[in-house]
């Protein structure tokens, strides 16, 4: 396994260790030892289990965002683009649990970094809803409107729906989303 493999390897380990028994509670020892490297190997990588632990994070937001990119982009008119956009955000956000963890837990702020990811991930977030909706204001879909505001304001929305999403059940996931999207896209439909 050359030095590449090996990091991607303990992070892939360190993915499912930190999503199985969060930040706190999981060790540097845990991640080696099912990672079946030794200890020093994972500090080779990364200076402390904090590094780590934003590699991983780092990595599932990568992994977002290039699912909601591809979403957006299947989508032929801006309803489809926000309807594919919105479903998307809430099944790939409830698989990268470490992400979504960091994005919600208070507890972590004390990690400088958690701080700067949310910010980013929020940013790139209005930035492609807001996409989203120039697309629909040029296509004659959706009312001129504050693209801005809107987009924030949709972003948001999403945000204080995310708790109950990722503990609701699988068929009501499926039910809320649709509902959601429906009163969402006639807000902002052009009448």
């Amino acid at each position: 396994m050359d030095i590449t493999d090996t990091r991607e390897h303990i992070l892939k380990v360190a993915m499912h260790i930190f999503s199985k028994f969060g930040f706190q509670k999981t060790t540097v020892d845990e991640i080696a030892k099912a990672a079946h490297k030794a200890k020093g190997s994972v500090y080779y990588y990364f200076r402390n289990k904090e590094e780590l632990f934003q590699n991983v994070v780092e990595k599932e937001f990568n992994i977002l965002q290039r699912e909601l990119i591809n979403a957006v982009d299947e989508g032929k008119t801006g309803k489809v683009k926000l309807s594919n956009y919105i479903t998307i955000r809430m099944k790939v956000l409830r698989e990268l649990s470490n992400m979504y963890e960091a994005l919600k837990n208070d507890y972590l702020d004390y990690l400088g970094f958690v701080e700067q990811i949310r910010e980013k991930y929020d940013n790139e977030e209005v930035t492609l809803v807001k996409s989203i909706l120039i697309t629909g204001m040029k296509n004659g879909e959706f009312e001129q409107s504050d693209e801005d505001q809107t987009a924030f304001v949709i972003v948001r929305a999403l945000k204080g729906f995310e708790v109950p999403m990722m503990v609701s059940k699988h068929l009501e996931i499926e039910e809320k989303l649709e509902f959601m999207i429906n009163i969402l896209l006639r807000g902002i439909e052009k009448r």
